[in-house]
């Protein structure tokens, strides 16, 4: 795919002070704050009750309309969003301040503020709990969520036309880069043409057994640290936040290689999108990963070892199909198909867990491990024959679509 519309970056424009870098870590910091907000509600519930249920922290269940509520009345500022609908609205920013350049790089720094959320949360939310008492939990992260509030609402606008402090140069930049792109603004969202657009299905296949993966680690992995490798709540929870460092770390690295990987011409973008999903979170090294912990029943170092390089590698896909949506509709980005297929396998993924948990623990888990490599392999194949990086013929500026 051609990237058309972009133009060299200049060294001023590539410094970290620039309105679109500072926009990435507004972003990093809202992921961080949510995040740690929906784990932090997990820890308060279970010290609220003492018992033993397990909530799920991850509740996306409002992702679905979140692409128009983004922008406020007024069309300058964009409105702090809830919770369920920060991660497909973010498209909605970077469809109109991201170069196709960047693209990677501004939005796995912004989502990787996810991991170091969680991480974060289960490092001291316990302590916190122990400590202070549970109501301290939602006043310190509740003050945390303020804070984020007021930057976001001064520091964030809908496009770099509306944003009174940038320089002329780097707004000349943004936007000569994106012309070809157009905007959804005032025009009627092309439903049928989408329903029909066998690269958005495989995007949206391949989220679900993206989040499906996800999801099964996030919500259920301090059930298998207590039950299969018989850590205590302390050691499990330290345990369980290691994947989750070492991820933030990993996805803040992985969009700098992708776009060098594209600004060198080393690899085309098709190339590019598939080869890091076929690696990352969505496919085939996890899946591997999943199948040899449900093996390690005594063997804890190398379970925990192994699900930490699962979810360093998973990573990768935030340069492939979790970005590709951005690739084939920009005007687009923010109608939260794909998104909506990753909430249906969260909501499936603890009910599927619980079921073959229930008896037999041990052997449970291994089905729970094999499902996953299975689902994700089906996703990895679907997305590889159908995944495209072409703008679609229903999401091109002159095409009008009644």
């Amino acid at each position: 795919m051609e990237l058309v519309g972009v133009i060299p970056v200049s060294k001023k424009l590539r410094v970290l002070c620039s309105v679109r870098h500072s926009l990435a870590f507004v972003l990093h910091f809202s992921f961080f704050v949510i995040f740690s907000q929906r784990v932090s509600l997990s820890i308060a519930i279970v010290a609220m009750v003492q018992g033993t249920g397990r909530r799920d922290p991850a509740n996306h269940s409002t992702d679905a309309p979140a692409g128009a509520p983004s922008v406020s009345p007024s069309g300058s500022h964009l409105e702090y969003p809830p919770e369920g609908v920060i991660i497909p609205a973010q498209f909605t920013l970077w469809a109109k301040w991201a170069p196709p350049l960047e693209r990677s790089r501004l939005v796995n720094f912004s989502s990787a503020g996810i991991s170091f959320g969680i991480f974060l949360t289960l490092i001291v939310g316990g302590v916190i709990s122990h400590s202070l008492g549970w109501p301290s939990i939602f006043y310190i992260f509740g003050g945390v969520g303020c804070v984020c509030c007021l930057l976001w609402f001064s520091l964030v606008y809908k496009d770099p036309q509306s944003h009174p402090f940038i320089g002329a140069s780097e707004k000349e930049f943004i936007t000569s880069s994106l012309t070809q792109q157009g905007s959804s603004h005032g025009r009627t969202v092309p439903i049928s043409a989408m329903l029909t657009s066998l690269p958005l299905w495989a995007i949206s296949v391949a989220f679900f057994s993206n989040y499906w993966l996800y999801i099964t680690l996030l919500t259920s992995l301090p059930m298998y640290m207590k039950t299969v490798l018989h850590f205590n709540i302390r050691e499990g929870g330290f345990l369980s936040s290691l994947p989750y460092i070492a991820s933030w770390f990993s996805g803040s690295l992985v969009g700098l290689l992708a776009d060098l990987l594209l600004s060198k011409n080393i690899c085309s973008l098709i190339t590019l999108r598939k080869l890091f999903s076929a690696l990352g979170k969505t496919m085939l090294i996890p899946s591997a990963f999943l199948v040899a912990v449900s093996y390690m029943d005594s063997n804890y170092i190398t379970a925990v070892v192994l699900l930490t390089l699962s979810l360093v590698i998973r990573s990768l896909s935030g340069a492939g199909c979790l970005i590709n949506h951005m690739d084939i509709a920009p005007r687009y980005a923010a109608q939260s198909l794909p998104s909506t297929f990753g909430t249906i396998s969260g909501v499936i993924t603890p009910s599927a867990v619980g079921f073959f948990t229930s008896q037999d623990a041990s052997a449970g888990w291994r089905k729970v491990f094999f499902l996953s490599a299975a689902i994700n392999l089906f996703g990895l194949i679907f997305y590889v024959i159908f995944g495209k990086v072409e703008i679609q013929d229903w999401a091109r500026v002159e095409l009008e679509l009644r």
